[in-house]
């Protein structure tokens, strides 16, 4: 199974692409931001987005790809401008025949650390172990969507076993 997670944001827009084998083992395939640029119009920064994201789903051929619920925020400019980038995103996965999974912060961080109020760098720290990295991965976009990558894998494998268990009586 491979996953792509994607950190949505308008300045960077981290994305990682996490496969796991038949034996549970996560292995990192791909890594990075998209970075449209600070000086770009919105909707030259949300082409960048989409059609980056695009390239890296052709290319590396996730299974699915998951991505942060919506959270609230106090400043409601910056959520409007998350709201564009997450739907280039799902626009970008849909567009490449993907399903979406979207996962809460809190689901996020119990999946990867096993506990949902984990802070950044316990994140950074599990992340940067469960997929053998040399060193925690810059800017933090990056790590986030391994996370959102790892999350996904662990609760498709969780499901599945779920599923596969005989009912009891």
């Amino acid at each position: 199974m491979r996953a792509m997670g994607i950190d949505c944001g308008t300045q960077f827009t981290g994305y990682g692409v996490v496969e796991q084998d038949p034996d549970g083992r996560l292995h990192c395939v791909a890594l990075g931001v998209i970075k449209p640029g600070r000086q770009a119009e919105t909707a030259q920064k949300l082409a960048a987005i989409f059609s980056g994201l695009t390239a890296i789903i052709e290319t590396h051929q996730p299974d699915m790809v998951a991505i942060e619920e919506i959270f609230y925020s106090v400043n409601v400019k910056s959520a409007l401008k998350l709201g564009q980038v997450r739907g280039v995103a799902l626009l970008a996965a849909s567009n490449c025949k993907r399903e979406v999974a979207e996962y809460s912060p809190l689901s996020i961080k119990s999946a990867v650390v096993g506990y949902g109020r984990a802070e950044k760098s316990q994140v950074q720290q599990m992340v940067t172990h469960l997929l053998a990295l040399e060193s925690v991965p810059e800017p933090p976009d990056i790590t986030d969507a391994l996370a959102i990558a790892i999350c996904h894998l662990n609760t498709y494998a969780t499901l599945a076993r779920q599923q596969a268990a005989p009912a009891r009586r």
